[in-house]
């Protein structure tokens, strides 16, 4: 059992990671055609006056989207370990202890998964659009909701296989 949800949470720490590898290089390439081409409309003194349109929107958009997957791709990573507080427990302990830490981000996983759901469907039932691009709000809650659904997976099945199987994960020790 625990090897298998380190396989599926293995699996789906790619996609994460995909998920956030696309967002983080269209973001990249909005920011990149936005800062061109004003560059483009100063140097030509605006004879040449091509705009991204929206652009500040699309960041913020693309920002969220590459964030939450991040979150849910290195979850796990998450602990800082304080050696202060932890350097007399047994590392099967500090393991256990990593895993009810985790139990945390699951909970903040699921509830950002049921309010961004919320959200989503609200926004559909009411037309709500973006205020530049006018794209509707509902799918970009729903891309939203299902990546913090993918974080409280992620946290819970390493929060299983630290609390109840004491396996390691990578902690950062703060150096």
């Amino acid at each position: 059992m625990p090897s298998q949800l380190e396989r599926v949470s293995h699996w789906l720490a790619l996609v994460c990671r995909v998920v956030a590898g696309i967002a983080l290089v269209a973001l990249l390439a909005v920011t990149i055609a936005d800062v061109g081409t004003r560059y483009l409309y100063r140097l030509t003194e605006g004879a040449i006056a091509l705009r991204v349109t929206g652009s500040v929107e699309l960041v913020s958009y693309l920002m969220l989207c590459s964030l939450l997957a991040a979150m849910a791709a290195n979850v796990e990573k998450s602990q800082v370990v304080v050696e202060a507080f932890s350097h007399g427990l047994s590392p099967a302990l500090k393991h256990r202890l990593h895993g009810v830490y985790l139990l945390g981000f699951a909970v903040l996983g699921l509830i950002l998964f049921l309010g961004l759901l919320e959200s989503a469907s609200a926004a559909a039932g009411h037309g709500e659009v973006t205020q530049d691009l006018r794209l509707p709000m509902s799918p970009i809650y729903y891309a939203a909701a299902v990546l913090s659904l993918l974080l409280g997976i992620r946290s819970l099945m390493h929060a299983l296989l630290g609390a109840f199987w004491g396996r390691e994960s990578e902690v950062s020790h703060g150096e």
